[in-house]
């Protein structure tokens, strides 16, 4: 029997900019859920479970979502938000004064393991007893009650998440990283530091956010997902915002907040309607390129994760689960599963399972409850009451049905077919009997592609540098010619030498551009020889290529190309002072001289320079003040200046060239001026200062000088 499974992102393109936008630095917004988690299907069959599986906490028994109380000061005792165990203002009122009922569970909790595992200890004989120093800390400390510092306020940073290329048996697992690529994970991860109400999550696959389940005393219907980052759930709702996109000559809107659209907006209004309804609307630009990349990417997570067979569609996934339900405890708890884990993306998703896809696609798309499980047979029953618009087809079909007062699928099903296939075509009954079973709907995998390897094994463990080489020698000539047949070059290889006693030691090279050239790979990787530590003997090395691009025939401008390639130099200089010592710089499109260049790899092609005004040679990373000023104003350079220490007496100069700040920055730079000038002192040097403000306006600056950069 087979169970296919729709899972539909219905603010895919809103909550990718948030979680942008939190990756950028800026506050994390939480994806709302409009639909209540759980509530009563219009079909009579279709089967809820229960929202959340696992070990999910809500607030303490005790508890009551109360405001915190205030001092004769007026300052709020508790600053960081949410509640602390302990205090007066979050204790219940009949709880004895100093009680922490959640606390005292956690204790209770700990004693009853601690004296589980004492007395299975004592059951052993004395001489298989395990030592002290093999149990540890026998004493543990009561858990902390209070929340961690912010690393911004003089905590100690988190440590980054767990390294996958440092385990030999998780390499296989490197490339589910995929669908975190277009997310990027958060540095600030909460790993080794989880809250109290999060699961400990995979270190294989720890997602760029945390999510945290709020469970509180009234109905599940108020109870949806937050999205939090580095310890800080949001609590306040966000404003409107929508992603706009230009067709033809209008611009219309794409995608819309479920705040914009509870004040009126939707996708493929005309976005000046939109600017007159909610005025200070906050617009973005539309990413339908990057969506899809992001949804290819998710797909090819799920299918190394939850089934096989999985296909992307423009708003969602079909997920094949028959068969692999089972593994995951059933298809209630794998639907939750991958709910939580569109969470943590920060993604608000609904799901529905029923025996055909597009049953379950129409399904999770028009019922308001985030998890559907309709019972074998029962498609129709369930598919009656919904819209046509349910079965995908188009618009101009679905309108001209609308006008023969055709409503909904059931209206469908209760008419001949005959005079409907006449007036609409065959595609509307297509649908229809896909939808209900009656024809089968062929379903489009992804097919997830391993990172190519190569694997040598040896009868007699190894330890030699000479022998690991000539091992690294023969493995890079099988991962070459596997390359070679995906058609795909080297961007980073990794090794994994495997000891007999289990350990692994992992080196790592890379490379400008890709490449398939095994001998210079073999003295990028020579390099790293020195770094292993064989211990007793090396059992099997293990190359993995986990960064390839594609690599074929490139044209030549001639018979001959007379460029030097630079590409081995590059590769061979960072790989022995570091990729992050080599770089070049590249212009940047801003007016602003700090913000008018970035660094790019050696081998990256940059943007032109501007030559419409001179610029110095070496740029100060930071505008250092200059004092001991004496020059005339408005506009005439200065005289004399002091500069480190050191003073200097002008004797050319040529200026001003007025730079404005970049308004759009914030306040700070609305109405910010500075003139920069070029001057030379009596010993030849030549400077470029500037000065803030116009010398009229003191809104402009506060007229101080700084020196910038430096001429040749």
């Amino acid at each position: 029997m087979p169970r296919v499974a729709s899972l539909y992102l219905p603010q895919l393109a809103i909550d990718r900019l948030r979680a942008i936008e939190a990756r950028a630095g800026k506050r994390p917004e939480a994806p709302a859920d409009p639909h209540p988690p759980f509530t009563r299907s219009s079909s009579p069959n279709a089967v809820r479970p229960e929202p959340v599986e696992g070990p999910v906490r809500g607030p303490a028994p005790g508890l009551r979502q109360a405001q915190p109380e205030r001092t004769e000061d007026g300052l709020i005792p508790n600053r960081s938000g949410g509640w602390r165990p302990g205090a007066r203002w979050a204790q219940s009122p009949d709880a004895p004064e100093g009680s922490d009922p959640w606390l005292e569970r956690r204790i209770a909790k700990k004693r009853a393991k601690r004296d589980e595992l004492q007395a299975q200890i004592d059951q052993l004989p004395a001489h298989q007893r395990p030592a002290m120093r093999e149990l540890g800390r026998r004493s543990e400390p009561a858990p902390m009650p209070f929340k961690a510092m912010p690393p911004d306020e003089g905590a100690r940073a988190p440590r980054p998440p767990y390294n996958l290329e440092g385990a030999f048996w998780q390499q296989g697992a490197i490339m589910t990283r995929a669908v975190a690529e277009g997310m990027s994970r958060d540095r600030g991860s909460t790993h080794g530091h989880m809250p109290r109400t999060i699961a400990p999550l995979s270190p294989s696959h720890h997602p760029p956010f945390t999510v945290r389940f709020e469970q509180s005393r009234e109905p599940a219907t108020n109870a949806p997902l937050r999205l939090c980052s580095n310890r800080t759930v949001v609590e306040e709702e966000t404003g409107p915002l929508v992603t706009a996109q230009k067709h033809g000559n209008k611009i219309l809107v794409a995608a819309a907040c479920p705040a914009a659209q509870a004040l009126g907006l939707t996708p493929g209004m005309a976005l000046t309607h939109a600017r007159a309804l909610v005025p200070g609307l906050d617009v973005r630009d539309a990413d339908p390129a990057g969506d899809a990349a992001f949804l290819d990417r998710f797909a090819d997570y799920a299918a190394r994760r939850w089934s096989p067979a999985v296909m992307a569609t423009g708003d969602g996934l079909w997920l094949d689960l028959t068969g692999t339900a089972h593994l995951f405890g059933g298809e209630a708890k794998t639907c939750a599963r991958i709910r939580r884990f569109c969470a943590r993306l920060g993604l608000s998703a609904r799901i529905a399972v029923a025996e055909t896809g597009r049953a379950a696609n129409a399904m999770a798309r028009h019922l308001p409850g985030p998890v559907t499980l309709l019972e074998p047979g029962r498609e129709a029953e369930a598919l009656a009451p919904l819209p046509l618009t349910c079965l995908g087809d188009e618009e101009h079909v679905t309108d001209a049905a609308r006008r023969l007062g055709i409503d909904t699928v059931g209206d469908l099903m209760a008419l001949p077919r005959g005079p409907l296939t006449r007036r609409f075509g065959r595609t509307l009954l297509r649908h229809l009997d896909q939808a209900l079973g009656h024809r089968p709907e062929p379903l489009c995998p992804v097919i997830p592609t391993d990172a190519a390897e190569a694997e040598v094994r040896f009868l007699e463990p190894i330890a030699t540098a000479e022998a690991i080489e000539e091992a690294i020698r023969h493995a890079m000539a099988l991962l070459m010619a596997e390359l070679a047949a995906r058609g795909l070059g080297a961007r980073a290889v990794t090794m994994l030498c495997r000891r007999v006693d289990g350990g692994d030691q992992v080196a790592g090279i890379g490379t400008a551009r890709a490449t398939r050239d095994a001998a210079h790979l073999l003295r990028l990787m020579r390099m790293r020889i020195e770094g292993i530590d064989p211990g007793f003997g090396i059992e099997a090395i293990r190359l993995v290529a986990i960064r390839s691009d594609p690599l074929g025939a490139q044209a030549i401008g001639g018979l001959v190309d007379d460029r030097p390639d630079l590409a081995p130099l590059v590769d061979q200089l960072a790989g022995r002072l570091g990729p992050r010592r080599l770089f070049r710089r590249a212009a940047v499109e801003s007016d602003v001289p700090e913000r008018s260049t970035t660094r790019i790899t050696p081998l990256a092609e940059g943007a032109a320079w501007s030559t419409n005004w001179p610029r110095p040679v070496t740029l100060l990373r930071r505008p250092e003040p200059v004092a001991n000023v004496l020059a005339e104003l408005p506009d005439r350079p200065p005289k004399r200046f002091t500069w480190r220490g050191q003073p200097h007496r002008v004797t050319r100069g040529d200026g001003p060239e007025r730079i404005y700040g970049e308004w759009w920055r914030g306040r700070r730079e609305a109405d910010a001026v500075r003139d920069y000038f070029r001057v030379e002192d009596d010993q030849g040097a030549r400077f470029w200062l500037f000065r803030r403000g116009d010398g009229a306006d003191g809104r402009t600056g506060d007229m101080s000088w700084h020196l910038h950069g430096l001429f040749g």
